[in-house]
């Protein structure tokens, strides 16, 4: 951007928040930054570099429950103006009701979307979700029929709906892809995970490498190679809320955020299985069975199948407090595809510096976690 603007940011202590946050920083793109956010920095689990960044002179962290519109309407008019407001906030934790989903993402977001508007705010970015259809074959675009397969999705889309209703608000809306980089617990840790034909259990892609190669056993992975599952480094998604609060075309408008690499299950399996020294299978005739049985039931035994390795590698290991965990959420056995097509932005003139993702950036992941003993080690 020509000139240094100033930035409130929603949600600034989470996963997108504090990396959008450290673009600003080390790029000097900002004059002001102020973070608004229920979790203090010091229980965020920052690396060394995101707790250096957040003590810059420029960064101001507010500790406000953003549910609450008294406290919130301080945050936007307490002593300084903003000419970007950057909504990274909302509920993200699986298996919650309906009523604390739209409390926590459509509420939420449109008192904000409100305040932005009575401000007079230049751009408010809605930070959404890129899980709003499921077709394999063709990638989903921002203007085709929407159909959310996740719970927050299906609220997120809610959001975006009541952000065009707003009078003089000035937004864009980014639908991620998953989002990964450094400190994911979300993304390739989280949001994509595998199925073993032992118990058909399910878990975080990283965590349960390491507990493969600890059990010294094959990964058997249910669904096959082609499921989609498209990705977008952290970086780059900094890189694109401020490029759209930099032109005008992109106001009012959506857009996918998706790198060129048309990550797939297999791809990011392959790495895992790279990484950990270990062997993967798939296995796709056991998914009629899936839907045969009791998922809750069968949920609950496979998280207790998971729960004693990964406590003893974290024990090995003298871990003692670890936000990374193996326990699963019903949602995480959805056999959906999450393939986007990212041609509107790129026709906006957006480049990736990370177009595709790579085994050595989910090194990066893992390295970052063991240097701060929040994952195991191995020889």
């Amino acid at each position: 951007m020509s000139d240094r603007s100033s930035y409130l940011i929603l949600g600034g202590c989470g996963f997108i928040g504090r990396h959008f946050v450290q673009y600003l920083v080390d790029n000097n793109l900002a004059s002001k930054i102020r973070i608004a956010d229920k979790i203090l920095p010091a229980l965020a689990y920052f690396n060394e570099k995101h707790e250096t960044v957040f003590r810059n002179p420029i960064v101001e962290f507010i500790n406000v429950n953003l549910l609450n519109k008294n406290s919130l309407e301080k945050v936007f008019q307490y002593d300084l103006s903003f000419d970007y407001v950057i909504n990274c906030a909302g509920e993200t934790r699986y298996g919650l009701t309906d009523a604390i989903y739209y409390e926590g993402i459509v509420n939420m977001t449109t008192t904000c979307a409100r305040l932005a508007a009575k401000y007079k705010v230049k751009r408010f970015v809605e930070i959404s979700s890129g899980c709003m259809a499921s077709n394999s074959k063709i990638p989903h675009k921002e203007s085709d029929t929407t159909d959310p397969w996740t719970s927050i999705a299906n609220f997120k889309l809610m959001s975006e709906k009541s952000l065009t209703t707003i009078p003089d608000l000035n937004y864009t809306i980014l639908r991620p892809a998953i989002v990964y980089g450094i400190g994911d617990k979300t993304g390739i840790s989280k949001l994509m995970y595998h199925f073993s034909l032992e118990l058909i259990f399910a878990a975080p892609r990283l965590v349960i490498g390491s507990i493969y190669k600890y059990l010294k056993e094959t990964m058997k992975v249910l669904w096959n190679r082609n499921l989609m599952m498209n990705t977008v480094h952290v970086h780059d998604l900094c890189r694109v809320i401020c490029y759209v609060c930099n032109h005008d075309e992109s106001l009012n408008q959506v857009y996918n955020v998706v790198d060129v690499g048309c990550t797939t299950h297999g791809i990011i399996n392959d790495f895992v299985s790279e990484i950990f020294n270990i062997q993967t299978t798939y296995v796709e005739n056991l998914i009629t069975m899936l839907y045969k049985i009791d998922f809750d039931s069968l949920i609950e035994d496979i998280n207790d199948k998971h729960s004693t390795p990964w406590a003893e590698l974290c024990q090995k290991s003298n871990i003692t407090n670890t936000h990374l965990s193996s326990f699963l959420h019903k949602e995480d056995l959805y056999n959906k595809h999450l393939y986007l097509d990212g041609t509107k932005l790129l026709q906006l003139g957006f480049t990736y510096d990370y177009p595709k993702i790579t085994k050595n950036l989910i090194l990066e992941i893992l390295e970052d976690y063991k240097s701060r003993n929040l994952f195991p080690q191995f020889n």
